[in-house]
């Protein structure tokens, strides 16, 4: 427990600190916490939100879910989860070379996702009043800190582990008002139970494809990414202009966004796949479906993500996104101008998949969702 108290202890801090970049002479990072400062399309960020606004933020319209929420956070089942048996060695985090390189790059950036969590959670906790908004957000504080340092044991028995208190001083902070921090923490837990419940399943149907101890805690893990997510759909649903009018169209580009964003970046990560059995692209489809069906609970508008030029297009961006590496990769004018080209390409694509049709249902009259995948 040690290393969860030790993470939720650097983002209390950081709740509080002025974020200044570290000098390079008060402090080294290692290559793993220099992947994980690293910000691009296919990166977790750090975001801060105006704290006066979600202080204003209002439950009552949903007061008795709310409270039965409230109570689930508070009994706090997964206490004693994230705990490593003593016996488990650091061996087992020997993987081929491909393989390693891709899991960790994908440890890395769970862990920049889960502690980006953590600190906007554990800084809205510190600066609002309204009894609601500090109770929830300081449980989700405490759960994503045990997420990220769970797996900053794991990097450790690669060696990598994650500098998390040099992150929360040299990695940028971007703003976003309220109802996108809404938006995009919903769609993120959501999405996030959606990835982790699929590989489960997949383990647990095949356990001779389970190529790391830590896919025995997804379960679990997942059900707090649920619970996460159940407490935006309450905020949002007692809300209700936030999932209105003008705002639907925010609301379609932020699902396309993480849609989008996973795609790509889960094809980056072939060996990782092809080592859990599963295809990157069916795999993606699949997280698609369960994650749109489980944003219902508040969007009435879903992507039509069975679309056949969906799917076309979200190819077409993994093409792009090729191109853009080798650009960067080649440097100089000539790569800086193809990097330009590559994202006007991107734009386009993502444009068109953007006015795709959409998938459209009336909200239901009972918000709360169980995690039942």
């Amino acid at each position: 427990m040690r290393e969860f108290e030790e993470t939720f202890a650097t983002a209390e801090a950081a709740a509080t600190q002025n974020r200044q970049s570290v000098s390079a002479r008060e402090r080294s990072p290692n290559e793993a916490t220099k992947m994980a400062q690293v910000d691009t399309l296919l990166t977790p960020r750090f975001y801060t939100t105006d704290h006066a606004a979600i202080d204003a933020a209002s439950v009552e319209p949903v007061r008795r879910e709310w409270e039965g929420l409230m109570a689930e956070f508070e009994a706090d089942n997964n206490d004693e989860h994230f705990t490593r048996p003593p016996d488990m060695a650091s061996k087992v985090s020997e993987l081929p070379p491909a393989l390693y390189q891709e899991f960790n790059e994908f440890l890395i950036s769970s862990i920049t996702s889960e502690f980006s969590g953590c600190v906007l959670y554990a800084e809205l906790k510190k600066k609002v009043k309204n009894k609601d908004m500090k109770d929830v957000f300081g449980y989700m504080a405490r759960d994503e800190s045990r997420h990220a340092g769970f797996i900053n044991q794991w990097l450790k028995d690669f060696g990598v582990g994650v500098d998390l208190g040099f992150l929360t001083k040299a990695k940028k902070y971007t703003f976003f008002q309220p109802k996108f921090i809404f938006y995009a923490t919903y769609l993120s837990e959501k999405i996030g139970y959606a990835r982790y419940i699929a590989i489960y399943r997949q383990i647990e149907k095949h356990p001779e494809f389970r190529f790391h101890p830590i896919f025995l805690w997804f379960e679990k893990w997942c059900n707090d990414e649920f619970r996460h997510g159940e407490a935006f759909a309450l905020i949002m649903r007692a809300n209700p202009k936030l999932l209105e009018g003008r705002n639907l169209l925010w609301i379609r580009f932020f699902q396309l966004a993480v849609f989008a964003t996973m795609f790509v970046r889960d094809h980056t990560r072939p060996e990782m796949h092809k080592a859990l059995g599963l295809d990157p692209t069916a795999y993606d489809l699949r997280v698609f479906e369960i994650t749109s069906e489980i944003a219902k609970q508040v969007f009435s508008v879903t992507l039509s993500w069975d679309h056949p030029d969906f799917l076309a297009g979200l190819r077409r961006l993994c093409v792009i996104q090729d191109e853009a590496n080798a650009a960067k990769a080649r440097g100089g004018v000539v790569g800086r101008l193809l990097q330009g080209v590559a994202a006007a390409k991107a734009a386009w694509v993502f444009g068109r998949l953007y006015l795709l049709p959409v998938k459209r249902a009336p909200l239901p009259s009972q918000i709360r969702m169980q995690p039942s995948w």
